[in-house]
């Protein structure tokens, strides 16, 4: 077992649930996100001991399926080893199968009546691995049917982005859960809060001295978060257009690596103190419009070198002619408090892009009273590296070799393969799902915290317009 799980296992041992048993019911285990993320994710944490010892899995849909149909669906995306492959049919006898509507009582009621034959004293966690347009009446039953009635137990609810398309669709959602569930039964996933570099925001700003007295306005030029990648939809169009790249990925994902990087020092680690930090972030921030907006959509590039290249977003047969959706969007969004007010928070994401790349960069003003020759001295920076290839560094003058005296940039790298060489890295999902498990609601968004990142995104929502980009610029 590698170095990081053993880790992770130590801490785990004194856990309470330890010996208690669950059951993790996938809801929509035919689905694309069920084979390609959930299945592969709980196999890992099974075969790594992190799960509690008594879990059994049962995958839930409309399809007629078996655990063999189930297990033939996620082969390929398991990634067994030779000396696992006795390990993953242990893994596949504790999962099971039962079919049903999402929209019938009576078929959650023979759910309940499977989870109870199972495990009558197990706590209870449902996945909705679902499209949102059923989440309403999914949640409901749910509520009328599974909830387990055992003292001592709980239920918990995992639910996937998006929540909401934008501020009214969302407070409908969330006033539907919180009749159904307490804040503490629901776990909003937002999969780049699992991710190594962006949980390890925290422990740089918190746990270092250096840059506690330089993370202002008075030393920081701008902040720019930037996710990129090297591909459009590949024939996901259709479901890409209802959402767009401000929903998909920057309302969310950006914004929340965002508020770990602008938020107050919690009064502890605690995911109530962390939470209330990062909602006084948003409640600074004003609504952004189209003046604080560069957004663009991409077209075919001719001259590409694959036929994927060649063709733009609208070539997509699933995007509906003349979409006019964002696959590009840069937005500056200020802080208004003590700590960051005039500092641009650059928030840049798009698709079909020239990389893939996702990274915080953190840029120093200039050096006052500059001494040295024009044009030599670079601004500082600090970079988080979230993907691909996780690193920290930091771009810095240091004196050229030789006899003369200029200065150079250079880094000091932190590239997380060498100085971590062997240490396994857990996929995001292994970490938040575990979390679940745990109760911990850390790296989970709240009801507030929805509410006011919507508030920031819905009046650019309704007024976009973009301009056309070639692929791979």
């Amino acid at each position: 077992m590698q170095k990081g799980v053993q880790i992770l296992k130590a801490g785990l041992k004194d856990e309470p649930e330890e010996h208690k048993p669950h059951v993790f019911v996938v809801l929509g285990a035919s689905g694309d996100l069920a084979k390609k993320k959930i299945y592969p994710t709980l196999w890992r944490l099974y075969i790594d001991g992190l799960l509690p010892e008594n879990t059994k899995f049962i995958g839930y849909a409309r399809s007629k399926l078996t655990v063999d149909d189930i297990k033939e669906k996620c082969s390929p995306f398991l990634k067994v080893q030779d000396s696992e492959k006795d390990k993953v049919e242990e893994f596949w006898k504790v999962n099971s199968y039962v079919a049903g509507l999402y929209d019938k009582q009576a078929d959650f009621k023979n759910l309940d009546t499977h989870l109870t034959t199972l495990s009558a004293n197990a706590s209870r966690l449902f996945y909705l691995a679902l499209p949102p347009s059923v989440y309403d009446t999914v949640t409901s039953n749910i509520k009328s049917s599974c909830m387990t009635k055992v003292a001592g137990c709980w239920t918990r609810v995992i639910i996937e982005k998006p929540f909401g398309k934008d501020l009214d669709s969302s407070e409908k959602l969330s006033k539907h859960l919180a009749k159904l569930f307490t804040e503490d039964q629901l776990y909003r996933i937002d999969h780049y809060l699992g991710k190594e570099m962006v949980q390890n925001l925290l422990c740089m700003r918190f746990g270092n001295r250096i840059f506690g007295p330089v993370w202002n306005r008075d030393n920081i030029a701008a902040v720019v978060i930037t996710f990129k990648e090297p591909f459009g939809t590949q024939g996901r169009g259709g479901y890409f257009d209802e959402f767009g790249i401000i929903r998909d990925v920057m309302q969310n994902h950006l914004l929340q690596i965002m508020c770990l990087t602008a938020m107050e020092k919690p009064v502890s680690m605690a995911a109530e103190d962390i939470r209330d930090e990062k909602v006084k972030v948003l409640k600074a921030v004003t609504a952004l419009t189209l003046d604080d907006v560069v957004l663009g959509q991409y077209q075919g590039d001719p001259d590409g070198k694959t036929e994927d290249s060649k063709k733009g977003y609208r070539d997509d047969p699933t995007v509906p002619k003349g979409s006019k959706t964002a696959t590009y969007a840069l937005a500056c969004l200020n802080v208004a408090n003590e700590r960051w007010d005039g500092v641009p928070f650059i928030l840049k994401c798009g698709k079909a892009t020239n990389e893939r790349k996702a990274e915080v960069r953190i840029q120093f003003k200039d050096v006052p009273g500059n001494i040295f020759p024009d044009g030599q001295l670079k601004r500082n920076e600090l970079v988080m590296r979230v993907q691909p290839g996780e690193a920290v560094y930091c771009k810095m003058m240091t004196k050229v070799p030789g006899m003369a005296i200029g200065a150079e940039e250079t880094e000091l790298d932190l590239t997380y393969n060498h100085r971590y060489e062997g240490v396994k890295m857990p996929d995001a999902y292994e970490r938040l799902i575990l979390d679940v498990f745990l109760g911990s609601q850390m790296h989970f968004v709240r009801t507030d915290e929805l509410r006011e990142a919507w508030r920031i995104f819905t009046p650019l929502l309704h007024t976009v317009k973009c301009t056309l980009y070639e692929q791979m610029s």
